[in-house]
């Protein structure tokens, strides 16, 4: 009895200590430094960098999920690098060059699974979550871009080459997926999105006007295209940097689309997959998100307009603030309920971090040359 009521005396002084030490993740976020080949950890809730983690590559147009418990992190660089990070020790755990050169990849709904889409040599290769061993390599003769994860441990990509989309089912065996392949969906695909509800993919085409909406619901999957008539009235200017379509907002069941190659927000009813309205923008949009709550839609652009962000009404279609933060605005991220946002400010090696409301800088942060930031909440999140 004697030894028992020590040890539970020993273990209430301990409690205290060892509390200190705990972190959670809820409120982690990882900053894609990308010249420097590192990532920045940072606190949402103390606004505050945690420490760096090196060595990680070529970063120029990285991307990165989170496993199920948001405490690991794999990152997909350009130079066809695959690593897992322990955001908590803020260590590499795992490291493989899997590609010659390779442009986002997903992990699956149970985080079993990651798969790379890959410009070179093409396909999609997917490894084993916990240690980045081979599980798949399913070759496709093209290059693969909007890699998204879809409910049922199956992966959605498009090919550049051949305008096709593969959906590549690994539930019975991840080793030998059964493949769904969809042809004719537009020249050049360039990047794709998965709604939330993992029921629509929808594929942006560069060599021709229009888009390309594949329904995951039905069977066999239901290929529309819409918008073929797009700015075909209007000269094309220059494209300086492409949209990205992960982030395209549906918000109030209304799609927002950065234009490619207009100084336009597009307004597409989600249902009729009509065009509704229009917004004037100061440049060519980059990423266009929702608040979390869609109250309004956040636009960032590509250079020369990029050291603004401008702020549009959901049902208006109005433009209601313009910013300007600072020169190269690559990236944003929303805490999750939508209080703050925050912002990279490459060529000024800086974070900003603003209400979202009052839009009043809240604080800043060091960074070197910042680009991606991704916040923990993406790992219950699909398509991301």
């Amino acid at each position: 009895m004697m030894f028992k009521a020590t040890l539970a005396a020993l273990l209430l002084i301990a409690a205290p200590a060892l509390a200190d030490e705990l972190r959670g993740t809820g409120d982690l976020g990882l900053i894609v430094e990308r010249e420097a080949g590192s990532l920045l950890v940072v606190d949402r809730s103390e606004r505050a960098a945690l420490g760096r983690i090196e060595g990680l590559g070529d970063l120029s147009h990285a991307s990165l999920v989170y496993s199920p418990d948001e405490r690991f992190a794999y990152v997909f660089g350009r130079d066809g690098g695959l690593t897992k990070v322990d955001i908590l020790t803020r260590q590499v755990v795992h490291r493989v060059v899997q590609a010659g050169n390779s442009i986002g990849g997903a992990i699956s709904d149970d985080g079993r699974l990651v798969a790379v889409a890959n410009y070179e040599p093409g396909g999609v290769k997917v490894f084993d979550a916990e240690t980045l061993e081979p599980v798949a390599d399913v070759p496709m003769g093209s290059k693969t871009v909007g890699i998204a994860d879809a409910p049922g441990s199956r992966f959605v990509v498009a090919t550049w080459d051949t305008g096709e989309v593969w959906i590549l089912d690994h539930s019975a065996d991840p080793a030998q997926p059964a493949i769904t392949r969809l042809e004719g969906i537009g020249a050049n695909p360039y990047d794709a999105l998965l709604t939330g509800d993992g029921r629509h993919y929808i594929v942006g085409l560069f060599g021709e006007k229009g888009l390309t909406q594949v329904d995951l619901w039905q069977d066999p999957p239901k290929v529309t295209r819409f918008l073929p008539d797009y700015g075909k009235d209007q000269p094309d200017l220059p494209v300086y940097k492409m949209p990205h379509l992960q982030g395209w907002t549906l918000a109030d069941g209304v799609f927002a689309l950065p234009a490619v190659g207009l100084h336009q927000l597009l307004w597409v009813d989600a249902d009729g997959l009509a065009e509704i309205a229009r917004t004037d923008l100061a440049g060519q949009p980059v990423f266009a998100l929702a608040r979390p709550d869609k109250r309004e839609v956040w636009v960032n652009f590509a250079p020369p307009d990029n050291d603004k962000l401008q702020v549009v009404d959901v049902l208006t279609h109005e433009v209601l603030d313009t910013l300007t933060p600072g020169k190269g605005v690559l990236h944003m991220e929303f805490a999750p309920r939508g209080r703050e946002v925050w912002l990279s400010v490459r060529d000024e090696n800086r974070i900003e971090i603003r209400d979202t409301r009052t839009r009043e800088v809240l604080g800043e942060i060091e960074a070197r040359a910042p680009s991606g930031i991704f916040f923990t909440d993406r790992a219950h999140r699909t398509g991301l």
